[in-house]
């Protein structure tokens, strides 16, 4: 096939969006002659579309070259920004800035008053956005849609658009967040963008509606993205965090398979060379191991992760949980909360606090992190948050032993759950609502959240869930308490608190706390009240 030829077919191809073909074809015409600037765009942009990064660099670099021989130098300057951003996604800091730098210089040595201001202007509220510095980006992205918009330029004004909702996110204005992020996919849906940019816009807004913990939007443009790809044949429709954020959303589906194999293939896309979002991909990994019980690949998958510079709690916390380090898990979780940088990272760790605080018969903490995420929920007006929060208040409730209230959030957390389609942690709330009805003595209602609580865990292979729930339909063998134990029982009954208590018996609190612990063990009761009940039905107490 002659050169002309096959830049004729890359050109059709190109337009028909047929990447692979486009970039064959393409990549031919060019090892038989050298390509025009404008062919050379086309061969960057369908071979990174089609997933070969490294031509693509190489293309933009000579479509660079080929427009400053001509001196266009805007179009050179565009150029350079592409490869730019195509580095810095990579990984590749120091190579993407000197790009930068040079598509700057040349905006500045010509004077030029051209759309790639705009483009130029992204990076800096990037990097403002990033360092918390919310002004300055919101500022930067502002002159962009300025410029977007005197120029007519709809890939600019989706970039600018994305990156506003990212500053509101970022500061908790979410309502603003996805209103700008809903306006950007408008653009992309209604074709008005370049496919590059589409793709961005897509990716950038799955990951933020995740973090958002906005599951409805999150399911309903990556259904979207799936048909967008599906309609362009040869493109690598997954890339950079994307690929891990499709991970989560099969998880909470109920689709653990996939998922884990969605996990998996990010691990190796992501690998080689290592990419920025790396760290994320094991960490989605060690979350299935450890729903799944595969401790061992769960802490390997965790340390990766840690490794590649990303945060392995809350999963490493309630890793060390499943494996009965109940210290250890306090440990952590208390340090990660600690140096959670905003909002949106402290309703990531304080469900996991509370649960672990309960565990450790930390009552009060858990009830400070479940009135937490009450307030946070009311700011969000989310319901994943609303769910969140109604099951870690249930929770906390039955600790305390006031089931009827625990009732009421926990069917509040299960409606909403079952609402957004989420058979995991529906299934997690049918087990608190078990254990409430056999308190209550409705053990016929217990059976039946237990038995669908069941179904769940088995389809999922979640082991550890199984055995949480065996273990509240089993009777704990009679344990001897010792005689200081029965002291404190009989003190606890009396209504006396920690340091009453401590006071009465000349021992400190740490050591009520203790004594409290290993006889909450022994009775397989959970809290005060249910020690309390315990000792009067046993004649422990007058």
């Amino acid at each position: 096939m002659d050169s002309t030829h096959s830049l004729e077919l890359g050109r059709r191809r190109f337009d028909d969006r047929i990447w692979d073909e486009a970039y064959e074809s393409l990549r031919a015409a060019a090892e038989e002659a050298a390509l025009e600037a404008e062919d050379c765009e086309r061969l960057a942009t369908a071979a990174y579309l089609s997933g070969h990064d490294d031509e693509s660099a190489a293309a933009w670099t000579s479509a660079h070259r080929e427009w400053l021989q001509r001196s266009e130098f805007g179009s050179a300057i565009r150029c350079a920004f592409w490869l730019a951003f195509s580095l810095l996604q990579r990984g590749d800091g120091a190579q993407g800035g000197g790009w930068l730098a040079r598509a700057g210089q040349l905006l500045e040595e010509h004077r030029l008053d051209t759309v790639e201001q705009g483009y130029l202007a992204i990076p800096p509220g990037m990097v403002a956005l990033h360092s918390g510095e919310l002004s300055d980006a919101r500022t930067q992205f502002e002159r962009v849609r300025d410029v977007a918009r005197r120029f007519a330029d709809a890939d600019l004004a989706a970039l600018a658009t994305l990156g506003l909702g990212e500053v509101f996110l970022r500061g908790g204005e979410r309502p603003a967040a996805m209103r700008e992020f809903d306006q950007a996919m408008v653009s992309v849906t209604a074709g008005e963008t370049s496919p590059t940019v589409a793709g961005i816009i897509y990716c950038a807004v799955i990951a933020a509606c995740q973090q958002a913990s906005d599951l409805r939007r999150a399911d309903e443009w990556t259904t979207a993205l799936d048909r967008w790809c599906a309609r362009q044949p040869g493109l690598v429709p997954y890339r950079g965090q994307c690929l891990v954020h499709r991970s989560q959303i099969l998880q909470v589906r109920g689709a653990w398979d996939e998922a884990a194999g969605a996990a998996e293939s990010a691990c190796q896309r992501l690998g080689d060379p290592p990419h920025p979002a790396i760290g994320m991909a094991h960490y989605q990994l060690g979350e299935l191991h450890r729903l799944r019980g595969d401790l061992a690949a769960a802490e390997a998958a965790y340390r990766e992760a840690h490794a590649a510079g990303h945060d392995p709690h809350p999963g490493r916390a309630l890793l060390f949980l499943a494996e009965e380090r109940v210290a250890s898990a306090v440990t952590a979780i208390e340090m990660a909360l600690g140096a959670a940088r905003d909002v949106l990272e402290r309703a990531r760790l304080l469900p996991a606090y509370g649960e672990i605080m309960l565990a450790a018969h930390r009552t009060e903490s858990a009830r400070t992190a479940a009135e937490e995420l009450a307030r946070l929920a009311v700011e969000a007006d989310n319901p994943v948050i609303d769910a969140i929060a109604a099951r870690t208040l249930g929770a906390v409730l039955l600790a305390e032993g006031n089931l009827r209230d625990a009732l009421g959030m926990l069917h509040t957390a299960l409606h909403i759950w079952q609402e957004l389609d989420a058979p995991y942690e529906s299934a997690q709330v049918r087990v608190l609502l078990a254990t409430a009805c056999r308190q209550l003595g409705d053990t016929d209602r217990a059976e039946l959240e237990g038995e669908a609580a069941r179904q769940v865990f088995e389809q999922l292979g979640a082991r550890p869930a199984l055995r949480r729930l065996d273990r509240v339909f089993e009777r704990p063998e009679p344990r001897v308490v010792t005689a200081r134990e029965l002291e404190v029982l009989r003190l606890v009954a009396g209504g006396h608190t920690n340091r009453d208590i401590a006071d009465e018996l000349s021992i400190s609190q740490k050591t009520v706390e203790r004594h409290l612990s290993n006889m909450f063990t022994k009775l397989g009761v959970a809290n005060r009240a249910a020690a309390t009940a315990y000792a009067y039905d046993h004649g422990l107490v007058d």
